[in-house]
């Protein structure tokens, strides 16, 4: 057996059996004790390859998401790490594993405090207490931004190696760990008393899923996904990834150093190249061109005949997060796997003339955003490619009456009087 378990391909072959033994209904408690009794230690790329490959022979992607939990929790701490890249403080992965030490910190606090549940809340103490939990589950859905990083910068370089099924199966756990730390806050917002019986049924059905949903995404990190990634990215993947980090934010933990790569090819971004555009209605520079793409009250995403992105606005106020990584992304990949389906319906629409349009509208942080599709056609009616136009009309919803521009002065008058004055 020790040469079976020795051996890569037997490994990958055996991790791949055991799977698919889950899928097919044997007892996971079963899978699992086999799974820690012979793979003593295997090498983190091997478990991201059976996944990849898994994927690629017909196992629905949201099949092996479903067992993803069971196989990784059976893989933890059988990972072979020894052979991680040592990253410098700055570094991407640095900070990731930084911010998860700090995930870790919420959630050694909350459970301390769930065992303290039965006596805060028969006591005086309850308001104080239960403000505190609040507080930590607030604090842990700054997870977001983590997680979107991962989404939107990260997977986007795996994909260009071909890595394409696993960031796929994470990006579904990253959408229920999302979910389950909503339900976790509604639940403790829930209006009415909470008796310590109350609290305990709402840790067992909501808190602590929420909470063991974050530590095993911290797992399938850090011994998975991180040392995956040192591995496939060059420094200047990284560099790319470091310059866009800003642009979605941190999540409670803000790093105090600044990194560069030593020995990288560094390319800094450039303005928009001086140049006449004519069209049949007129012409501009490129540099009026760009300002007036990005002075559009609309974020716009353009997206090729091929499904490629291959342009976003840049606006001061963006609605979805956008940066350069996506640039020749697969649209699909910038999705959730949950509406990949819908993206691939409105394509296949657009591109058969079934339909033109795709408009949506969701409720979001308070506001009311638009969205809509629009399939490009040249003059012959060719599909040249989907246009996302995105806006935010929370306030124009609530225009009412006239605004004409004879009363434009009257406006500035107005605006005016309101502003602050300043006493100095």
């Amino acid at each position: 057996m020790s040469e079976l378990i020795n051996n890569s391909q037997s490994r990958k072959e055996l991790l791949k059996h055991m799977i698919l033994q889950l899928h097919e209904g044997v007892a996971p408690e079963a899978v699992r004790a086999r799974m820690v009794e012979l793979l003593t230690k295997i090498p983190y790329g091997e478990v991201v390859e059976v996944e990849q490959e898994l994927i690629s022979e017909g196992l629905p992607e949201s099949e092996v998401l479903r067992l993803c939990d069971i196989h990784s929790q059976a893989l933890e701490g059988h990972i072979d790490l020894s052979g991680m890249k040592i990253v410098a403080p700055g570094h991407p992965v640095d900070t990731f594993k930084r911010e998860n030490h700090e995930l870790e910190k919420a959630v050694r606090q909350l459970h301390e405090l769930f065992s303290q549940a039965e006596a805060e809340l028969s006591g005086t103490g309850k308001d104080k207490y239960l403000n505190k939990v609040k507080g930590l589950f607030n604090n842990l859905m700054d997870v977001d931004k983590h997680y979107r990083r991962k989404e939107n910068l990260l997977f986007p370089f795996l994909e260009k190696y071909g890595i394409t099924g696993p960031p796929k199966v994470m990006w579904g756990k990253h959408d229920e760990t999302r979910d389950l730390l909503k339900n976790a806050i509604n639940a403790l917002n829930m209006p009415g008393d909470i008796s310590p019986e109350m609290m305990q049924l709402k840790a067992e059905l909501h808190l602590n899923p929420a909470v063991k949903a974050i530590t095993d995404m911290i797992m399938k990190e850090e011994e998975i996904l991180l040392p995956m990634t040192l591995d496939k990215l060059t420094e200047t993947d990284w560099y790319q990834i470091y310059k866009q980090t800003n642009e979605i934010g941190y999540c409670l933990y803000d790093p105090d150093v600044t990194w560069k790569p030593q020995g990288a090819e560094i390319t800094e971004e450039t303005s928009a190249e001086e140049g006449n555009i004519s069209l049949p209605s007129g012409k501009f520079t490129s540099e009026e061109l760009l300002a007036i793409l990005n002075t559009l009250p609309v974020d716009l995403t353009f997206v090729d005949r091929n499904d490629k992105v291959k342009y976003f606005s840049q606006g001061n106020e963006r609605i979805f997060d956008r940066n350069r990584a996506i640039l020749g992304r697969d649209v699909r990949m910038c999705h959730p796997p949950s509406s990949v389906h819908i993206v691939d319906q409105i394509v296949a629409d657009f591109k058969s003339g079934k339909a033109d349009s795709a408009p949506f509208w969701i409720q979001m942080g308070g506001k009311f955003i638009h969205i809509e599709y629009f399939a490009l056609r040249n003059e012959k009616g060719e599909y040249l490619g989907t246009l996302e136009m995105s806006q935010d009309l929370t306030e124009k919803r609530k225009i009412s009456g006239d605004q004409r521009l004879l009363t434009y002065n009257k406006l500035r008058n107005s605006e005016k009087q309101e502003a602050p004055q300043n006493p100095g």
